[in-house]
């Protein structure tokens, strides 16, 4: 390696360009930009900021490649700048404001504390992640649409590159409004579904679907996953769900699983599977913040989520590659 530093010099400004990035999804500057160049003192008065302030945070940017400068002080969104604007479909800005919430960056602040102990630094000054967003409500609706955001990705690739064939009802465990459910059902139109979660989360989703094709097609229920899943059915999905939790919670959530699916059914995981070896992966930092803001949940490796559904009682099948460094984990009853 020519400069054994540049890792390290690169990961301390990561930090810096992060907040240039939290500072333009906050004030929604790419939505002012929308229409064409601004220079910094309009876009600022639009966006309610200091024209000096806000004109060195557009630099960092310019360099990063998230606008452009079009002559000294006038600044034009990039192809990545738009990514970060409301009206487009699938925009980041709910992303990055919610990496940057509060908390959020408290927790991530604190991994070291959390090293040493064990226990998430976030959770011993907030409690539980899921507590914090109930008690907050703009964090919570922050979180709602991140998920959102982290879902439409996977929803087509799950029912693009899975064979659902022969699956007469699918249930989506901890679904949220059922992006994936949704997806699911319009490829495969002999397919009925349920979507489980919390009730809170069942009014959004039905709502969700009301007014839709699929709302026929598509039944709700409410429960806690810990207690019991709704049964009978012959195939469930689990997306970004095992990886919130402990093995001993995992588990007793699979356990539960198989104890609803039927005999012949199936149970599919959508996570960030962790490779083996050293190479860049999401998971990877991902993991980073469910280790800060989680404490117990973790992202896996193929092995450990095997083992996982060994121990609830399920045989883990084949692995199948979605988008964005996510996997499908099929597995079938023992």
């Amino acid at each position: 390696m020519s400069n054994p530093q540049a890792p390290v010099w690169d990961a301390i400004g990561g930090v810096s360009r992060f907040a240039a990035l939290a500072t333009m999804a906050e004030l929604g500057c790419a939505d002012h930009l929308r229409d064409g160049p601004l220079d910094v003192g309009e876009l600022a008065r639009r966006c309610g900021a200091d024209a000096t302030a806000l004109g060195r945070v557009l630099r960092e940017l310019a360099a990063m490649g998230i606008v452009t400068t079009v002559r000294p002080g006038v600044y034009a969104l990039t192809e990545a700048g738009d990514t970060l604007r409301d009206d487009v479909p699938g925009s980041l800005r709910p992303a990055v404001r919610m990496i940057s919430e509060e908390g959020f960056w408290y927790g991530m602040g604190k991994v070291a504390q959390t090293a040493r102990t064990g226990r998430s630094g976030f959770a011993e000054r907030h409690g539980p992640l899921y507590g914090y967003l109930k008690a907050n409500p703009r964090a919570g609706a922050l979180f709602n649409d991140y998920m959102v955001v982290r879902a439409r990705p996977f929803a087509d690739a799950v029912a693009d590159r899975y064979d659902f064939s022969g699956v007469r009802t699918l249930v989506d465990v901890a679904g949220g409004k059922g992006h994936i459910l949704a997806s699911v059902l319009n490829r495969y139109s002999d397919l009925s579904g349920v979507l489980f979660d919390q009730e809170h989360v069942v009014e959004d989703a039905r709502l969700f679907f009301s007014g839709t094709p699929l709302e026929d097609r598509c039944s709700f229920a409410a429960g806690d996953f810990f207690a019991s899943v709704p049964g009978g059915a012959d195939a469930y999905l689990l997306s970004s769900v095992i990886h919130n939790w402990s093995d001993e919670d995992a588990v007793r959530i699979l356990s539960n699983v198989r104890e609803a699916v039927s005999d012949d059914g199936r149970v599919l995981l959508v996570e960030f599977v962790v490779p083996d070896d050293d190479r860049p992966h999401i998971s990877k930092d991902i993991d980073m913040r469910m280790l800060a803001l989680f404490g117990e949940g973790m992202e896996r490796s193929t092995s450990e989520y095997a083992a996982l559904l060994e121990a609830s009682g399920l045989r883990f099948t084949r692995q199948v590659e979605l988008t964005q460094g996510a996997s499908l984990l099929e597995a079938v009853p023992m």
